[in-house]
């Protein structure tokens, strides 16, 4: 298995490899939980004033990315398998943040529990749970087949 990523190595890979939007910032990621901030734009608004679904998927998608990276390193071609999200509460025109743990690491599948709140908020907006398939070894990192 390759090194663990940093939260900032993550961060710049994201920027790399999605270079046609302004993907989520990646704040932390240890192994174990992390947390990325997605900001605020009214470009991201639904009809009804309130932030889109589509928008708090990506992020709680990209978290886990984030928390799957930081736990086995380079492996882009990890990938979504299942996201299930709860809309909980209308979110503040703010700042989104998700703060995902690792719920389970498996050689195959990594389990990821997120939680969405709107910045300066206690209440969470939305609440997902995400697997994600990890490539098999040697497969999916730098220089892998």
């Amino acid at each position: 298995m390759t090194a663990r990523m940093t939260a900032s190595e993550i961060d710049a890979f994201l920027r790399e490899a999605f270079p046609h939007g302004a993907p989520p910032t990646v704040e932390a990621a240890d192994g174990r939980t992390a947390r990325c901030r997605i900001r605020y734009a009214e470009s991201q608004l639904r009809p009804g004033g309130t932030l889109s679904g589509p928008t708090m998927m990506s992020l709680a998608d990209t978290a886990m990315y984030a928390l799957v990276l930081s736990a086995i390193g380079f492996q882009p071609l990890a990938v979504t398998t299942n996201l299930s999200i709860n809309f909980l509460r209308k979110p503040a025109p703010a700042d989104l943040i998700a703060d995902c743990r690792l719920l389970k690491l498996g050689k195959a599948l990594a389990v990821g529990d997120v939680t969405i709140t709107s910045d300066g908020a206690e209440a969470p907006c939305a609440h997902a749970v995400v697997t994600y398939s990890i490539p098999p070894a040697g497969r999916g990192a730098a220089g892998g087949a």
